[in-house]
């Protein structure tokens, strides 16, 4: 019997058919195959999960992020119609939390619908489940399948797990990386033999100047362009948040997690969650090329307090008891101090708006520069 996963046996037929298979092409098949894809038939979430997200640690990120959306709806206009977006909800925490926050505010709740994308079967059980009560919500395939008007969209640790490309210098030029099975008959990296034509004059000025066997990943722009158009042509505001990096560089970040631990990428495919680092300057200058603004990107631990997360921990824990003030002392704490065991340097924050917005609460108003 093989001890390869289900998925590794489809991924090794294909490489051994048409020969190594690109990085992106790898990451898509393990996480989005229709019958052994990582995101459609798990719930990857919580401590019987693979990780943790922020809505799950503490319910005063879906509640900052609700009154957020508060705010964009203000810089509307008010409009009497908005859709709530939200990208890949996972259970469905943060809307949910957003929903109860957003209660003290009647306007704005009556002019709220709820539109969440979510193509994993799995997935949309439990936000069925956990939004029970909310009125007005439905699902969808892909955020072009949603009925046009204004809308405020979210995403939260959507971009991640988008597949990424990647390049490695060589003397030659930039190879784009795959993967093989190789000698030891392992999956494998390696790099296609010609390099890629006129890759260098695309790449970010700082990374023109990178060493030979430097990597360089990047996401093509579909995702963040069809969301950047929506908001320029129809009005509103996005916002997402995500772990990266501020800068546009060289640098290896795809890795693989399984039950809260890192682990080898190349290995159980289909049963780990794959993602790499977002490029949160690649996002900004893409939304800016098609004529939407962008805002920030700032870190969340900076993002979260100034919406008030420490203020709204003060008033969980006037009336608690013990253990739920230590609840949410810790994730004040994880959901806003520094790397390692906090996310709030990690993980970074950005709208994207119309260009008649032009500020966003708790954003800088700066573009990203170059």
């Amino acid at each position: 019997m093989s001890d390869y996963s289900p998925l590794e046996t489809l991924i090794r037929k294909q490489i051994k058919a048409n020969g190594p298979m690109p990085v992106s092409r790898y990451m898509q098949i393990c996480l989005t195959h229709p019958q052994y894809g990582y995101y459609l038939k798990r719930d990857p979430l919580g401590r019987d999960g693979d990780f943790v997200t922020a809505p799950e640690i503490s319910q005063m990120f879906g509640e900052l992020v609700g009154l957020w959306a508060a705010s964009v709806w203000h810089a509307m206009g008010m409009p009497a119609e908005v859709k709530f977006i939200e990208l890949g909800p996972g259970r469905g925490t943060m809307m949910a939390d957003a929903l109860r926050a957003v209660k003290i505010l009647p306007a704005f709740r009556e002019a709220i619908s709820v539109h969440l994308v979510e193509k994993s079967p799995t997935l949309r059980d439990k936000q069925r489940e956990k939004l029970a009560d909310a009125a007005h919500v439905e699902w969808y395939e892909q955020i072009e399948d949603i009925p046009e008007g204004p809308a405020i969209i979210l995403a939260n640790e959507f971009f991640d797990a988008l597949p990424i490309h990647q390049a490695v210098r060589k003397e030659t030029g930039w190879h784009e990386r795959a993967i093989e099975i190789d000698g030891d008959d392992a999956l494998a990296f390696t790099t296609a033999p010609n390099p890629m034509p006129r890759f260098d004059v695309l790449l970010p000025p700082v990374v023109r100047a990178a060493p030979v066997g430097a990597i360089f990943e990047w996401r093509p722009d579909n995702e963040i362009i069809t969301l950047a158009r929506r908001v320029r042509d129809q009005g509103g505001a996005a916002l997402i948040i995500d772990y990266g990096h501020l800068r546009s560089d060289a640098g290896e970040t795809f890795q693989a997690v399984a039950r809260h631990n890192y682990t080898n990428p190349l290995r159980n495919a289909g049963l780990a969650d794959l993602t790499a680092h977002v490029d949160f300057q690649a996002l900004a200058r893409a939304a800016e090329d098609v004529g939407a603004r962008a805002h920030g990107p700032v870190e969340q631990g900076a993002f979260l307090k100034s919406l008030g997360i420490e203020t709204r921990a003060q008033a969980l824990m006037k009336n608690a008891d013990e253990d739920s003030q230590k609840l949410t002392t810790a994730g004040l704490a994880r959901l806003t101090g520094p790397s390692p065991e906090g996310m709030g340097s990690l993980f970074k924050v950005l709208g994207i708006s119309h260009p008649a917005i032009q500020t966003l609460a708790a954003l800088s108003d700066q573009e990203a520069k170059s």
